[in-house]
């Protein structure tokens, strides 16, 4: 279990760092004290797991969240307690307050490990190099949209939708937009499950329910949930290749 220490104490991180060093199967593989070096530490390292302090200069715990393409899994360190509900709501792994306590950390570690079996990761994929990797079903991402954020599965998002600047990212009942453009996302995402329907869509393959024919040699496709999107006839053929067998 590869873990990153974010922090912008330093005593901080060498308190959690030595409680880490009592679990074998915990390997700290660096440290940071800011939301920069951080984001360079996860993108070259690909940590599994980031203990993030909420509350730092300049940029918080959430903005460097926000930042990531690939998110890891998330335990989130922090000497204020009125934090908790947002980290929860976004889905973090778990929620520790500073004095930590060995016995709450234990059980942090305990959840992370079993969450890791349960994804039974390829130890091929850690090899790969961050910036040729491309974002696949089982990968998450960080969504926020004004004070409300999530931890979201690749595999749960159905749709992303271009308006202008920001793109809407269909999941659940939540059409949160993200200020980023649907080139950059598309150059990101996995080929083989997603794809550009359009110049303002992007769907997830494995949501398809129904194909349609539609005008000028077009085709429209319903995922589950009732979305219908159009895609366009220089896409179509594209598309009904990758569909058929």
């Amino acid at each position: 279990m590869r873990a990153l220490v974010i922090d912008d104490e330093r005593l901080a991180r060498k308190e959690l760092i030595n409680l880490l060093s009592q679990y074998d199967h915990v390997e700290v593989i660096g440290e940071a004290n800011n939301v920069d070096d951080a984001k360079e530490k996860i993108d070259n390292l690909l940590p599994d797991v980031v203990f993030l302090d909420i509350q730092m200069p300049e940029k918080t715990g959430f903005d460097l969240l926000e930042e990531l393409d690939n998110v890891p899994h998330v335990v989130f360190t922090t000497a204020y307690d009125e934090y908790a509900l947002k980290a929860f709501q976004v889905n973090a792994l778990d929620y520790l307050l500073k004095p930590i306590e060995p016995k709450r950390l234990g059980e942090a570690i305990e959840r992370l490990q079993k969450k890791l079996q349960d994804q039974n990761q390829k130890p091929s994929e850690r090899d790969k190099d961050s910036g040729d990797k491309k974002l696949t079903l089982n990968d998450q991402v960080f969504v926020k949209d004004g004070d409300r954020c999530w931890f979201v599965k690749l595999e749960h998002v159905r749709l992303f939708e271009s308006d202008g600047n920001y793109i809407k990212v269909y999941f659940d009942n939540n059409k949160p937009m993200i200020h980023k453009s649907l080139n950059a996302l598309d150059e990101r995402l996995d080929e083989k499950s997603f794809f550009r329907a359009s110049r303002k869509h992007i769907i997830n393959l494995s949501w398809v329910e129904a194909i349609e024919p539609w005008f000028n040699g077009g085709l429209v496709v319903t995922l589950k949930g009732g979305d219908r999107i159009e895609v366009s006839r220089r896409q179509a053929a594209r598309f009904k290749d990758m569909m058929s067998l």
